[in-house]
This record gives structure tokens, sequence and C-alpha cells, in this order.
């Protein structure tokens, strides 16, 4: 019986290195148009946009992905270094039938690979709580108050400070053109604090808008906080980011950071609309979802 050759054994490694090369090229040749992209802000690095001004808050958060990719792609050459050089280094040579020496234990190396890790992770763990605590900082007097209410499947907003509303209706994505201009906007003064308080009306959701680098769960019988200063005019996406339904993928929605004056004037279409007031619990799907009601809701933490 022939025993299979070492050409052989070869073969399945470099089918894998092959596959791994085309999938890159088929990448890299893939449209512009599907990969993530925000309108207005130039060519993206990965999924962050390369415009660190966006809000207040994009700055920090680019700055702690960047540093944590750079530390994690150190730490994986050193590794990768050290190991290549133990393969190489201490292979078995030819005619060479000793055994290495062997040790149960070796302490200082022990004590190198438990306080180098806990090191890392305490300093990842630090720049990742000043961040997270920058960003969720709600402590500022805002500007503008706005309401977000999550439903199946699209979004009603409130905009409490001016006592007006947008409701949004499911909008079924035909891929014909100009379908996405009956999305619900969201428009927000440029250079504002903008506190939103974001809701359920019936299951969980969560309002995206990826621009801004931030998401934030739209839980029943919850309420979430969160503030933002919006510190560059454009027009950005917006979605849903948690599976809730049949047609989660149809959840989206614009919004449009404008000027004092535009955002006045998009307040005033509303109120001339007749879309005055809030849209409040009453039109959440069993009323009192959650235990939330118009008379309990403004008390949830």
């Amino acid at each position: 019986m022939r025993s299979p050759s070492q050409h052989q054994g070869r073969r399945p490694v470099r089918s894998l290195v092959l596959a791994a090369a085309v999938a890159l090229v088929a990448a890299a040749c893939a449209p512009a148009d599907q990969f993530p992209s925000e309108p207005g802000l130039g060519v993206d690095v990965g999924f962050l946009p390369s415009e660190r001004g966006i809000t207040d808050r994009t700055a920090g958060m680019i700055d702690l992905w960047n540093g944590s990719w750079v530390a994690a792609l150190a730490v994986g050459v050193l590794v990768w270094g050290l190991t290549i050089w133990c393969v190489i280094a201490y292979r078995k040579r030819k005619n060479d039938d000793r055994l290495p020496v062997q040790l149960r234990y070796h302490v200082p190396l022990e004590l190198m690979y438990t306080v180098i890790p806990v090191l890392m992770v305490g300093t990842l763990f630090f720049f990742s709580s000043r961040v997270q605590g920058e960003v969720q900082d709600v402590t500022a007097d805002p500007d503008v108050e706005i309401e977000v209410y999550g439903k199946q499947w699209s979004w009603d907003f409130n905009y409490l400070t001016e006592d007006v509303h947008l409701t949004g209706q499911r909008v079924s994505l035909t891929g014909e053109e100009g379908v996405e201009d009956q999305l619900p906007v969201l428009y927000l003064p440029v250079d504002e604090t903008v506190e939103f308080t974001v809701k359920s009306r019936d299951v969980a959701h969560s309002f995206w808008i990826p621009a801004f680098l931030y998401k934030v769960d739209a839980i029943p019988g919850r309420t979430n906080t969160f503030q933002v200063t919006p510190q560059r005019e454009g027009v950005y996406s917006g979605k849903c980011a948690e599976l809730c339904g049949e047609f989660h993928a149809e959840m989206l929605f614009n919004v449009e950071v404008v000027d004092r004056a535009t955002y006045d004037q998009k307040m005033d279409e509303l109120r001339d609309a007749g879309q005055t007031g809030r849209l409040g619990a009453e039109l959440n799907r069993n009323y009192n979802v959650g235990g939330e009601t118009p008379a309990d809701e403004g008390n949830q933490e």
C-alpha cells in the first residue's frame, strides 16, 4: 500500500492560502458602496469615520479603539515572533535523540506571564473606563431634549423642548430610487448639547447613529439617557441595532445636523402640520408595557 507523500500533505495548506488570497483580492475589488460610510465624511478607516469631530465624543472613542488595536498588534507580533523563534531554535535536529531539560517550574518566567497580562488588562480597563465615563456623562445642562421611542418598525421622535413630534411609519425598502426619502428624519442643531431619552413601545430595539459611534438600547419599561453635541453639519444614517422582528432591517431613519435657523424652521414646519405635543406611553403596544404608564414613565431610572 502506497503511503501519501509530503507533497500530498501540503496540498490542503496551499489550498487554504490560495483561498485566503482570493478572498482578499475580491474584497479589495468590491464596490465601495458595500462598505460602511457616511455622506460628507470622506474616506472611512474600517468602520470608524476618518473625521474625528463628528460629535464631542467621537475623538475619545476613536483614540481608544486605535490604541487598543495598536497594543493588540504589538502583543501579537511579540507572541508570534517568540513562537516562531522557539520553533526554529529548539527544533529537533537530525540524529539528536536526547530530551531537552525538563523543569517543573520556572519562577521568573511564571511571574512574568502573570504580572504582564495583569498590567495589560489593568491599562486597558483604565482607558476604557475613562472614555466610557466621558461618553455616558449626562450632567451637562442640555440645550435640546429629545425623546425617542422605538417601535415595530419605525421611530417616534418627541422634541420635548419645542413641544412638537414626528411619528415614523414603516417604509418598505423596495430598492427603488427615492424610497429612502420617505424615512423619518431626526433634526439636530449643530454645536448644541442634545439629551436623548430612549424608550420602546413593544420589544427590545437599539437606537444607533453609526457616525456618532454610539448606540443605546430601547428596552420595554426602561428609560436610557445619553447626551451628545453634534459638531459637524451633514446627513447621517440611523438604524436599529437589535434584531426586533420580521422587518428589523427596514427600521431606518435619517439624521440631519443643521444650523439653528434651519432647525427652528423644521420645528415650525412640524408645528404648522399640527404635530404638536408629545406621543407618550399611551401609544405603547400594551399601553403599560413593562409597567410604564403616562403617570409614572417620567420616573423611570
